[in-house]
């Protein structure tokens, strides 16, 4: 059965008038693939799925799966506030051709540790599709180490992705699922990037990050690296972003993210929560902080466009 591995992106979103901009994305989708990325997610968390209905969730995954054109795996976010409206995003999902879905607890609302179980199985009892569980403790309920053992013994839960941001939690995660022989059948993801090249000596499989779709070179790098066996230059790659990330973080999540895949030359368009009025000062100091750390980075990091645009019509 499928199992994602490899440098996954959490893909951002570009909007125009409240919508999903179809021609930039194919565009974003091209320009990922084209520079090596594995896999691609997205109705991701940065890729703001809760400014989303459902038609706009299923009309994003049809893009990313019709630009993809079967080149990568797509594993689309399918969380919802209940079991039901996860169902059938996987349903769409699945009709869609995806490889597998992504689910993280119900938000909003606490929910037990017990109810976050449920919530999985059912999904994973109810479509014929790998799923991917997604711990976030910054939006939703931590999924805690034995509830993520339990559940990957089912047959179709096939790998998880931890942003927790603890390598703590990603060892004993990965622990728990070794004590009962599931190391072969459930993938360990990394959903921080601020973490790769450790989370790998240790194990995992890769991640799903937004800067895998930012500045993909450098993932890809710490990725082939890594399975070079040239874990100095792994260490270097990883070391080599954290100012991009720390400016990128400076702005509310995800606006930092998207202003730098804007100065990439892709039109994600204006954020979908309005900016206070201090949060607009920042984003000009931002933007220059960015701009200068993403040259230092990648030199010439524009990308061209209008070639993109060629690929992603033809």
């Amino acid at each position: 059965m499928f199992k994602p591995e490899g440098i996954y992106v959490a893909m951002l979103t570009p909007f125009k008038d409240g919508k999903v901009n179809e021609p930039v994305l194919r565009q974003i989708v091209e320009f990922q693939i084209q520079k090596g990325v594995h896999g691609l997610f997205p109705v991701s968390s940065c890729g703001e799925f809760i400014q989303m209905d459902f038609a706009e969730k299923v009309r994003c995954m049809e893009i990313v799966v019709d630009q993809a054109a079967g080149r990568v795996p797509v594993t689309p976010g399918v969380t919802a506030p209940n079991p039901d409206q996860s169902i059938a995003l996987a349903r769409e999902a699945k009709r869609l051709g995806c490889s597998g879905v992504v689910i993280c607890p119900p938000y909003f609302l606490p929910v037990s540790q017990e109810t976050i179980e449920r919530h999985f199985e059912l999904l994973a009892d109810n479509v014929d599709i790998p799923v991917i569980l997604y711990n976030i403790p910054a939006f939703t309920t931590p999924i805690t180490y034995d509830v993520v053992k339990r559940l990957s013994r089912k047959p179709n839960v096939v790998a998880m992705k931890d942003s927790s941001g603890s390598i703590v939690d990603a060892v004993h995660f990965m622990d728990k699922v070794r004590a009962i022989g599931q190391q072969d059948n459930f993938n360990f993801l990394i959903g921080r990037e601020d973490g790769l090249f450790p989370a790998l000596m240790m194990g995992a499989k890769g991640c799903m990050t937004a800067c895998a779709g930012i500045i993909p070179e450098i993932l890809v790098g710490i990725w082939d690296s890594f399975h070079n066996k040239e874990y100095d230059k792994a260490r270097e790659l990883q070391f080599s972003f954290l100012n991009l990330l720390r400016a990128m973080n400076a702005l509310p999540f995800p606006v930092g993210f998207k202003l730098a895949m804007e100065l990439r030359g892709f039109e994600m368009g204006e954020p979908m929560q309005p900016l206070s009025h201090a949060e607009k000062f920042s984003f000009v100091n931002v933007r220059s902080r960015i701009e200068k750390v993403m040259g230092a980075l990648l030199g010439d990091y524009k990308v061209d466009v209008e070639k993109l645009v060629n690929k992603a019509t033809a």
